[in-house]
């Protein structure tokens, strides 16, 4: 049996800001428009400054982890959406594992979620705590208390700022959430800057620019040897090439082409008969979500023991935990657990030291098919939920009792479920192998995001019967 702790947090919850569900159907118009101003918020408070920090300008610890979780070193989304996707993570696992019990009820998903909020403000004031003690932004002795309590206040408004935000968009006032619209804005912004990138950088041969197409033609243009400058277009080290690019669309292609494949059930109407439907189970059954699950169970693993390498460097508990180089801005791992989670960077690495590959490729399989067969428990999608959603619709499965809807939907969306994240991972692990731009995890969260994107405007179009009156 597990706790009902949930009810002993609703005193605590009514205390956070809450969007109000809206009292009448939001327009498409409206939705777009309230999206619009979501991201506009989100990307202004990616500008503007920390008031306060000394200094960022040591290595940045989570510098991997920044494009897939939305955040911008030394701004008011230092944070980004990782308190929240943190605490998610943290809430499913307990429910998954019947550690806290989770009713089907209206009100304990409420409870649920509200529990779900209050843990996010708490990990937010976790981390923005421990990255003032740690010196990420100067000494705290030279910082001061009040500047040290200050740059927490400013994290915790701005950790709040994205839960608003988010539930604003998921309360039905804009499209999609907030968490996928801004980790899809972070990794598209990230492969078009890497791709187009004017800056130029002296890598030793001479100046280059530092996006792949542009590099492309002036290497055509500078390099007397043509062939040779081509090739370096393609394959040159250091820096985004053309073969990055192209991996990038093929990952991209591929998952478009993985979001095809379904099962469809055949359904009918238990009020009219004659009138049939289908429900479809798509392979995606959990879309997105294993992924996203799993870097935040990365990225807080990454930084516990950054943390811990910092302050008891040389210990053998930390150098299991990981151990850590610098490389100009960018802290990576080279030893312990953490280097075992993270991809292998080339084919060459790949050859070089295959059990790190073979472990990583173990762990994201394993990892991303458990949190998407877990989640479906408790986010209202598995197979007790679905059928009595058709029962509520007075909709049955053809040629089966009301009574087996439940045995039957149970041979596909565990499965779908399981198998579905299983193949989010293996399409990760691919995309990484590749070099895709932006890490295997990015790619994959951006094309799924930007396909969700798409149903939502075809179901809109659909609804209101033609592109004309969506937005007039």
């Amino acid at each position: 049996m597990g706790f009902k702790i949930l009810e002993y947090l609703q005193p605590f919850c009514s205390f956070l800001p809450e969007v109000s569900k809206p009292e009448r159907k939001i327009q498409f118009r409206e939705k777009v428009l309230w999206t619009a101003i979501t991201l506009f918020i989100f990307l202004v408070c990616c500008q503007i400054p920390l008031f306060g920090i000394m200094s960022s300008e040591s290595a940045d610890p989570f510098y991997w982890l920044r494009v897939i979780m939305a955040s911008n070193r030394g701004t008011l989304m230092e944070l980004g959406i990782s308190p929240i996707v943190t605490s998610g993570l943290i809430m499913q696992l307990l429910a998954g594992t019947k550690i806290i019990e989770v009713g089907d009820s209206v009100k304990d998903r409420a409870l649920f979620n509200g529990a779900q909020k209050l843990f996010g403000m708490l990990i937010t004031v976790c981390q923005a705590v421990v990255y003032v003690v740690t010196g990420m932004y100067g000494e705290p002795s030279d910082l001061g208390m009040g500047i040290c309590l200050l740059i927490i206040i400013q994290l915790l408004c701005a950790g709040l700022i994205v839960l608003l935000l988010d539930e604003l968009l998921q309360k039905g006032y804009g499209l999609g959430s907030g968490i996928s619209l801004f980790i899809a804005t972070n990794i598209c912004e990230t492969i078009v800057w890497k791709a187009f990138s004017p800056a130029t950088i002296n890598t030793g041969k001479g100046t280059e620019f530092e996006g792949a197409v542009i590099a492309l033609f002036h290497l055509l243009a500078t390099r007397t040897d043509k062939v040779r400058g081509l090739r370096e277009a393609f394959y040159r080290q250091n820096l985004p090439n053309l073969m990055n690019l192209m991996a990038t669309v093929g990952v991209f292609l591929i998952v478009i082409y993985f979001q095809g494949f379904r099962v469809d059930l055949p359904i009918k109407s238990a009020r009219y008969r004659g009138q049939y439907s289908s429900y479809p189970i798509k392979l995606f059954y959990t879309s997105n979500i294993p992924i996203i699950l799993q870097s935040a169970l990365v990225s807080n693993i990454y930084f516990l023991s950054q943390i811990l390498s910092s302050k008891f460097a040389g210990n053998v508990f930390v150098n299991l935990i990981g151990t850590w180089a610098e490389s100009g801005y960018q802290r990576y791992p080279i030893g312990g657990l953490c280097y075992y989670l993270s991809p292998p960077e080339t084919i060459s690495h790949i050859i070089t030291d295959p059990i790190h590959a073979i472990i990583y490729i173990i762990f994201m399989l394993g990892s991303c098919a458990f949190l998407s067969k877990t989640w479906i428990d408790v986010s209202g999608s598995s197979a007790k939920d679905v059928a009595r959603q058709l029962r509520d619709q007075q909709m049955l499965m053809r040629g089966h009792r009301e009574k087996s809807m439940v045995h039957e939907l149970n041979r596909y969306i565990p499965t779908a479920a399981a198998f579905g994240g299983l193949c989010i991972g293996a399409l990760s692990v691919l995309a990484d192998f590749l070099g895709a731009i932006g890490s295997g995890t990015g790619i994959l969260l951006a094309v799924t995001i930007i396909y969700q994107y798409f149903e939502i405007f075809v179901k809109e179009q659909s609804e209101m019967g033609g592109m004309s009156t969506l937005f007039f």
